[in-house]
């Protein structure tokens, strides 16, 4: 199966966030014909303060009812073009919170798999920037997996990359492939992007797919930047594909061969069971 992560510039307009997506996606699709697209976090929105991102947000539907417009666009391009649409983030209307949340959509355009965010992002980056997501933000509690192609993938998003036993617990859950859709701070990108990423994929022996966003967004009247750089690991760490600076795609094929062999010669998961019961001397 053929998997395309679309690296996006989005910034506070969401119509024309929505026609960005759908015109990167089409293009994936006319290049490359993966049978799944994955869109960065909140890629209907980034920046602009608490008003936009009100603004932006969506009260998502019960399963077959008619949503917004980011998830009737989704839906749409599942179903026009039979693939699976991983929608990356959007920003839920949970009524008394807003959620950054994960919808993924079949071919046939039904909704498969809905995760809200697990870890929020409340840090102060190594310029002195503050960042408080759950100022905003309500934070998920519940896992999710979903099959496409006859695999199984397993939904996670941006900061949850730095806590290694959620990645575990999906390994565990059969998660052969794990979704990372991100907007990953200059700051932090630049040393430890790649880095988590690659053990992300170590650790679990999964494919690791991660989106993400690029360039600069407006702040409350100051300029931030996201790293960029969606890329897709395999399950021995080697980065297979990488999109270049910019908006654009990056494809590679998840080889199933390649998970069962990696799993087979190094049987972590198997040791990992063996080893519990440790006791403090």
């Amino acid at each position: 199966m053929r998997v395309s992560v679309i690296q996006m510039n989005q910034g506070s307009n969401k119509a024309a966030n929505l026609a960005q997506a759908e015109a990167l996606i089409e293009a994936a699709i006319a290049g490359d014909r993966p049978g799944l697209v994955s869109l960065p976090e909140t890629w209907t929105n980034l920046g602009g303060g608490r008003d936009a991102r009100m603004a932006a947000a969506e009260v998502l539907p019960a399963p077959g009812a008619e949503g917004g417009p980011a998830y009737e666009l989704l839906r749409g391009l599942a179903r026009r073009h039979g693939i699976t649409v991983h929608g990356g983030s959007i920003i839920e209307n949970g009524g008394e919170k807003l959620f950054n949340t994960t919808l993924v959509f079949g071919p046939d355009g039904v909704e498969i798999a809905r995760y809200r965010k697990i870890h929020l992002f409340d840090i102060t980056a190594p310029d002195g920037t503050g960042y408080r997501e759950s100022a905003l933000y309500g934070g998920g509690r519940d896992l999710a997996l979903f099959d496409a192609g006859g695999i199984r993938f397993a939904c996670t998003i941006c900061y949850d990359i730095r806590f290694p036993e959620l990645y575990l617990a999906l390994r565990q859950m059969g998660a052969e492939a794990i979704l990372v859709p991100s907007n990953f701070t200059l700051q932090t990108g630049k040393d430890h992007w790649e880095a988590l990423l690659r053990a992300r994929a170590i650790d679990t022996q999964c494919w690791i797919i991660a989106a993400a966003s690029f360039g600069q967004y407006e702040e409350r009247g100051a300029q931030r930047s996201v790293y960029g750089h969606s890329l897709i690991a395999d399950p021995w760490g080697h980065v297979v594909a990488k999109a270049s600076d910019g908006k654009g795609h990056a494809t590679a094929r998840i080889d199933q061969a390649l998970t069962a062999r990696v799993r087979r010669d190094m049987p972590l998961l198997e040791h990992r069971t063996a080893a519990q019961g440790w006791q403090r001397a």
